[in-house]
């Protein structure tokens, strides 16, 4: 699946690309006065390949799982707190549920990853791959099999919510301890110094982050044979919750969808697919620059440039449904706002 998935990834229209600009470039304002507004919807024209685009189907995806990492002390917070908040947007009482009802999108949250088996939890879509993975310090996090089928679930998804009508998903994340295999992975493929792309997490005190580096660096130390190819490098140091970003990605860019990237953990997960395909950049677009040290890291070293700066840590999904909100304005003006020859105004004049 991953293989004829990648071979579906095409770069997009540049003839639709073409034709957006040239209306942007006619709208009632001066040229690109709306800066990246109009980039981002240039963009959304050229992938839905549409006259005029809508946003109306938005669909967030949060992947939930556990990390054995956790047992060297890289967290602030017990594991249990994963299943508790898991149950907690389940109930639709998380930042995210808030974020999506503004947003108007529905919100799936996956449990690829859990330690917990919530058999009772109603809504909770359960495709548990593995009950967490294991501890990256001693030994590889996954299997490469484990890491493929969790990347499958991923595209899964995507063709599901494509198969509903929509056009637009998002990523997002729960899992206790999560930002330390996603910097294990940054520092990987980037490739990073581990301390370059290590935070504070939860809220790490200094000591704390000095372990967590540590750690961090041991496993990668322990996993070396195994850094080959983004696959590998997932499976190694990664998190499932990771590989299920990954498969979203890469579904959502095979077919045409729109996918917005979360932040510093589906920033992970996003760059293994985009070094699976490097066109899969063409379709994602990244919400928020988080105050994880690492982030800023990630948008520097790949040329990025993400949509909002309002120093979020949350993760769960909350910063691509404000960002969800940014599209939809920039998409409003595309098709809502006037032309020079409308309003019989000759440009320049």
């Amino acid at each position: 699946m991953i293989k004829e998935t990648l071979k579906q990834v095409q770069p997009i229209s540049q003839k639709w690309l073409k034709k957006a600009w040239n209306r942007l470039d006619n709208l009632t304002k001066p040229r690109r006065s709306l800066g990246i507004l109009e980039e981002i919807a240039a963009r959304v024209v050229a992938i839905l390949e549409q006259e005029s685009p809508t946003l109306e189907k938005k669909e967030i995806f949060t992947f939930a799982g556990d990390h054995g990492v956790i047992t060297e002390g890289v967290s602030a917070y017990p594991q249990e707190v994963t299943g508790l908040m898991v149950r907690n947007f389940l109930a639709g009482g998380a930042g995210i549920n808030v974020l999506a009802r503004c947003a108007g999108a529905h919100v799936n949250i996956i449990d690829i990853g859990m330690k917990e088996d919530l058999q009772d939890a109603e809504g909770l879509i359960k495709r548990n791959v593995k009950r967490a993975t294991d501890n990256m310090a001693i030994g590889q996090a996954m299997t490469r099999e484990e890491a493929e089928k969790a990347i499958c679930i991923g595209i899964e998804m995507a063709e599901q919510a494509h198969d509903r009508g929509t056009h637009v998903i998002a990523t997002g994340e729960m899992g206790i301890g999560n930002t330390t295999p996603s910097a294990a992975v940054l520092a990987a493929l980037l490739p990073a110094n581990v301390e370059d792309v290590t935070g504070v997490g939860t809220g790490l005190d200094e000591k704390g982050l000095k372990k967590k580096i540590k750690i961090i660096e041991k496993a990668l130390k322990v996993n070396k044979d195994h850094l080959n190819d983004p696959i590998s490098i997932l499976a190694a140091v990664g998190g499932l919750e990771i590989a299920g970003i990954c498969g979203l990605c890469l579904g959502g860019a095979a077919r045409h969808m729109i996918v917005i990237v979360d932040g510093f953990i589906s920033s992970a997960g996003a760059l293994v697919a985009m070094r699976l395909n490097p066109s899969i950049k063409d379709y994602l677009f990244f919400s928020h620059l988080s105050s994880e040290k690492g982030h800023r890291t990630f948008f520097e070293k790949q040329g990025l440039r993400p949509m909002l700066d309002l120093d979020l840590r949350l993760g769960e999904g909350t910063g691509a449904a404000l960002a969800m909100q940014i599209m939809e304005s920039a998409v409003r003006i595309y098709n809502e706002m006037a032309t020079f020859e409308e309003v019989g105004i000759e440009p320049g004049a």
